[in-house]
């Protein structure tokens, strides 16, 4: 008798509204955390693909040379990375979903799926409550002094880390140990390996003194033994 092989039951696919049709998720209002915000205009359950993050697709440099005059000290920035390649540029041709703000209590995260990306919605989100996905902007040796000031967070979760860059707290340059010549390396490797040398002899000379002892107290043992019998 043949046994049927069980098939796995494939996930369907999540659907993200129409992009470019009001969203049925949200609405876009003035925010306490900056500018604009997408507010909840229902309760979204958990797992929810509340909508597809759109705008022009360009690459990297094509990105640098468009906002090459951009003021650093301003911290409005609709890029979002898909890969090494591409951006999307959600200030041109974009969609309401680059009003979601940033949170360090998200309440929604970004994926990147097939090259598109899209917000989901990681748990229960109340009818009113605003979205929020963690942005985690890259730092770079570029940045200037005052970016951890520029990129400040004010999204007031209770674990709110203080800023939108990722990592949190600006890397410490590593310090530079002074390196030593290499003819006092070498030296200094010659007369460890001449120590070593010295303690191997050492140990396998005592250990043949002890096998000797060994042998010698067994002989006389035995010749005790024969004797008394």
């Amino acid at each position: 008798m043949a046994t049927k092989a069980k098939k796995k039951a494939k996930k369907a696919p999540k659907l993200a509204p129409d992009p470019y049709q009001p969203n049925p998720w949200y609405v876009v209002r003035n925010s306490k955390v900056h500018g604009k915000g997408c507010f909840a205009r229902q309760d979204i359950p958990k797992g929810t693909r509340i909508a597809e993050y759109v705008g022009d697709r360009i690459t990297w440099d094509e990105a640098d040379t468009r906002y090459e005059g951009y003021d650093v000290n301003d911290n409005h920035t609709f890029l979002f990375i898909v890969d090494r390649k591409t951006v999307i540029d959600g200030g041109v041709g974009g969609n309401d979903a680059r009003y979601i703000n940033h949170s360090c209590g998200e309440n929604c995260s970004s994926t990147v799926e097939k090259g598109r990306v899209y917000i989901d919605a990681n748990q229960f989100i109340k009818k009113g409550e605003e979205l929020g996905y963690d942005y985690q902007i890259g730092r770079d040796k570029n940045d200037p002094e005052n970016v951890d000031e520029i990129y400040a967070c004010r999204c007031g979760a209770p674990k709110c880390r203080g800023t939108m860059l990722w990592p949190a707290k600006r890397p410490k340059p590593k310090k530079r140990k002074k390196a030593k010549s290499v003819a006092a390396k070498s030296a200094g490797k010659k007369k460890s390996a001449k120590k070593a040398g010295k303690k191997t002899v050492a140990k396998k000379a005592a250990k043949k003194a002890a096998k000797k002892v060994a042998r010698k107290s067994a002989k006389k043992a035995a010749k005790r033994a024969a004797a008394r019998g």
